[in-house]
């Protein structure tokens, strides 16, 4: 692509690990110059030491996982003359991101009040665990901290089993995104007034936030969602897993006319009439009964039989394991699987930015290896 959207936007992140550079890395996806400022006391981002896999010395598979198409500033902002660098690239930013702890920004001098002398504009954008105005600003916290304390943990899993989080940190990678819509928006505000601000987002806020509509029902009803068999859809039925002759498979019969497609593609049209069935209510009250009948029905053919048979009309997927999940022909004739250049591995694969510019897969290269970018931005800071 010749041109992106954030094309010109230069953004300073001071960042680790995992949900601050998957903000971020949004961002720089889009095209924006996204700067990470790594303490090369430590060895930069945590992340570039984090194995199993690694692509030479200080870096990794997990590092370029979150941080494509970034630039590599070693700084630490601890030290005055290292301190000075960062506040002349500040003067030209338009905003500074961090995921720090609650208490860090304004100990380093990365937020607005620090930094508004430079530069009026610039928007400061806080990732923390639990935010930056409350007792907590000084804890550490982690996604599956939050996973727990959220009530995610006893949303998800069999009824009988013990609390169980999910797969993946769903709640770093939302609250990533959240801050970084956040901070365009204080960007578009900023370019209006001239004024830049605050931002904060936390995990908890986020993760919170995500409860949704059982939430809702709680406060107001004081109706408390449980975990359902065979992960199912709290109040819309069929909604959940099937088991198939080879496997599982999940059905969603969301509205009655998935509903009539399903029972007529399996040949029990007759549960239109059925009285235990005859309308969403009623298939909520009589949900065990229902799952016994498909369950004998889809057991009969393969995963696959059934997939075919209802290609398009009736929302269903297959449940795959990870090998599964990423050999898919799919994934390939959409274009989501991507390849980044890089010194170590030439044909090194990522999963693709989902966002599309007029039908394009958005362009990636590796991230920097750790202060490989400081001559260059150092140069430009020097009179000419």
């Amino acid at each position: 692509m010749n041109q992106l959207p954030l094309q010109g936007v230069r953004i300073l992140s001071v960042e680790q690990y995992g949900a601050g550079p998957f903000g971020s890395m949004y961002l720089a996806d889009l095209g924006a110059e996204v700067i990470k400022i790594e303490n090369p006391d430590i060895g930069g981002d945590i992340s570039r030491q984090t194995g199993p896999y690694f692509l030479g010395e200080g870096d990794s598979h997990f590092f370029q996982t979150f941080n494509r198409n970034k630039k590599s500033l070693a700084l630490n902002l601890k030290v005055p003359h290292d301190r000075k660098i960062f506040e002349d690239l500040v003067k030209d930013a338009d905003a500074v991101m961090n995921n720090l702890r609650g208490d860090q920004p304004a100990k380093l001098g990365i937020d607005y009040d620090s930094l508004k002398a430079l530069n009026p504009k610039i928007v400061c954008a806080h990732l923390s665990a639990y935010g930056r105005d409350n007792d907590r600003a000084d804890w550490p916290g982690y996604d599956y901290l939050m996973q727990a304390e959220a009530g995610f943990m006893a949303l998800t899993g069999e009824p009988d089993a013990p609390p169980a989080r999910f797969g993946l940190s769903m709640v770093d990678f939302m609250t990533g995104v959240t801050t970084s819509m956040g901070l365009l928006a204080a960007l578009l505000g900023a370019g209006r007034t001239g004024i830049g601000c605050d931002v904060d987002v936390s995990l908890f806020d986020v993760a919170l936030q995500q409860l949704t509509y059982p939430a809702t029902w709680f406060l107001n009803e004081g109706h408390i969602t449980e975990r359902m068999p065979r992960s199912a859809h709290p109040s819309t039925v069929p909604c959940q897993l099937y088991t198939t002759a080879d496997g599982w498979l999940f059905v969603m019969a969301m509205t009655p006319k998935f509903w009539i497609h399903l029972i007529e593609g399996l040949s029990c049209s007759e549960l239109a009439q059925d009285p235990r069935f005859i309308d969403a209510r009623a298939r909520r009250e009589n949900r065990e009964e229902l799952t016994e009948i498909l369950d004998a029905i889809f057991v009969q053919q393969s995963t696959a039989h059934w997939l075919a048979l209802f290609k398009g009309r009736v929302p269903m997927a297959p449940v795959y394991q990870l090998d599964q999940a990423l050999n898919n022909p799919y994934l390939q004739q959409v274009g989501m699987i991507q390849s980044l250049p890089h010194d170590q591995q030439t044909d090194f694969k990522v999963l693709s930015n989902p966002i599309k510019i007029n039908g394009d897969r958005l362009p990636g290269r590796g991230c920097s290896a750790l202060g490989a970018d400081n001559q260059s931005l150092i140069d430009e800071l020097k009179p000419a």
